[in-house]
């Protein structure tokens, strides 16, 4: 069988994508390892599940606001500042002022915002932790457009760490409860942001005495259409727990706090998904927009691989997914159930990125929105029958199911802009294998370790040649020439003609 893995033409624009990911990945896998620590951590370390639920809900609400105050910037950062023909002072500066001005206004209605229920008591927190958010993310996001890969990198690092000893200060030391919580994610991204604009010497880029004002308009004209696109993925992603918060008050002698202090652990598998799927973007955007040549089969190849590396970490999270979450403190262990459907969720999720990286490429922003808003209109519809006709775990259901659908959108979208080839058939096996494994493990099978195991299994060997197509371009960057002989082993074995 002939190895078809990777083309030999043009190897140097996938060696420079590993290279890419394997920097970001020591950013962003350092920074998603603390959520992975974390989470653990916070069972033991908050006063009972309801001050977990309440933590997350305040964070989910910080993210909603985020894209509203900074109106979307943080997508034309990155994609305006990697055309050769804009001033990078101008696109920072655009940026940074964007930011300001979207806060001042989130300061004027703050009266209002603070009569949410749930919010009043925090809303000092909240809105402290909404701005050095945006700020961190402009900091970062304008370093990765000068392709300062490496500083990403040593700041990814430093970020995780001083998050870590802050949560140890507010939550174990100050016991603080949600402040804490919150508090901690605030000094940490303050930290970054420092480190950033100094070292990244970024106030070489601000210049407020002149302002673009026509390429500020383009990039609100991108930008825009992205905050009600980024606000249905919040929907899709984190309106789950507020679902179950107000819909499962009494379900199983718990309150609703409770079961969202559930729901947000079992989250804590499906964020390795997350984070590869973070780690991978954030180098596949570069790429995606300064490679130009042959875009539709770059992409086609890309994505094939991507998508069988994603499919053999689900199923590997399916069999595991309830020995692993013995760790957490014994009242937190039914979260296991939440596990499964997140994953495949999770799964689907980054492929709707990876899909949405073609809406930049073309800048075409408002074909985001769309798919987007359709995905979070019915996993709305969805959460509510879910809810209704399997309790809390019904959320998940919909989570997967909307972002199927916003998947196969963008999907059938993207034939109108590049010859792009998915592999529907690839896609519809190895999701039909995981929902399978997902529920056995549900059901609760005798023997479900076994039989999930076994699939497991099958799924690996079925995406193996996907998977090589990427192991083969990683390792000679990772090793050097002391990868050749186990990549030319492996290429001979599997993939040469007999």
């Amino acid at each position: 069988m002939k190895n078809n893995s990777v083309p030999e033409q043009g190897q140097n624009k996938y060696s420079k994508l590993a290279g890419n990911t394997m920097i970001f990945a020591i950013s962003s896998f350092s920074s998603k390892l603390l959520t992975l620590i974390v989470q653990p951590f916070l069972t033991y370390a908050m006063r009972d599940v309801e001050s977990m639920g309440i933590s997350k809900l305040l964070s989910q609400c910080a993210n909603l606001l985020i894209p509203l105050v900074s109106m979307g910037m943080s997508n034309a950062i990155i994609r305006f500042g990697l055309d050769r023909g804009n001033s990078k002072k101008q696109v920072f500066t655009n940026g940074l002022l964007t930011i300001l001005l979207g806060y001042a206004v989130l300061l004027l209605f703050w009266p209002l915002l603070s009569m949410v229920p749930g919010v009043s008591g925090y809303g000092v927190f909240l809105c402290i932790y909404v701005l050095t958010s945006c700020l961190r993310t402009l900091c970062t996001q304008f370093i990765r457009s000068r392709e300062l890969n490496r500083l990403v990198g040593i700041d990814g690092v430093l970020c995780t760490f001083a998050t870590l000893m802050f949560y140890v200060l507010y939550l174990v030391i100050f016991k603080m409860g949600a402040e804490g919580y919150l508090l901690a994610i605030i000094c940490g991204d303050v930290t970054s942001s420092l480190f950033l604009f100094f070292t990244g010497k970024l106030w070489r880029y601000l210049d407020f005495s002149y302002i673009n004002r026509a390429l500020w308009k383009e990039m609100l004209r991108f930008s825009l259409p992205m905050i009600p696109a980024q606000i249905s993925f919040w929907i899709i992603n984190a309106s789950d727990m507020f679902f179950v918060n107000a819909m499962c008050d009494g379900v199983g002698g718990r309150s609703g706090a409770e079961w969202s202090g559930l729901l947000s652990t079992g989250y804590f598998l499906p964020t390795i998904l997350n984070t590869l799927g973070t780690i991978f973007y954030d180098a596949w955007q570069l790429s995606a927009v300064t490679e130009e040549q042959d875009r539709g089969g770059f992409f086609s190849t890309v994505f094939r691989s991507y998508s069988s590396v994603m499919f053999c970490c689900a199923a590997g999270i399916l069999w595991l997914c309830r020995p692993v979450m013995l760790i957490m403190k014994s009242s937190y262990f039914d979260a296991w159930q939440f596990v499964p459907y997140l994953t495949l969720a999770a799964v689907f999720t980054c492929f709707t990125q990876f899909m949405n990286s073609i809406y930049v490429v073309y800048k075409r922003s408002t074909h985001s929105l769309y798919t987007m808003m359709a995905g979070a209109i019915a996993n709305c519809i969805m959460n509510y029958l879910g809810i209704l006709w399997f309790g809390p775990v019904g959320v998940t259901y919909a989570s997967f199911l909307a972002m199927v659908l916003v998947f196969a959108l963008r999907a059938i979208d993207s034939h109108h802009m590049m010859d792009l080839r998915l592999e529907p058939v690839h896609v519809a096996v190895n999701a039909l294998f995981l929902v399978i494994e997902a529920g056995i493990t549900l059901a609760e099978l005798p023997w479900y370790g076994l039989w999930t195991g076994l699939l497991c299994a099958v799924v690996i060997l079925y995406n193996f040649r996907g998977v090589w197509a990427m192991g083969r371009v990683i390792l000679p960057r990772l090793f050097g020439r002391r990868a050749a002989p186990l990549v030319s082993f492996l290429d001979r074995y599997f993939f040469e003609k007999k």
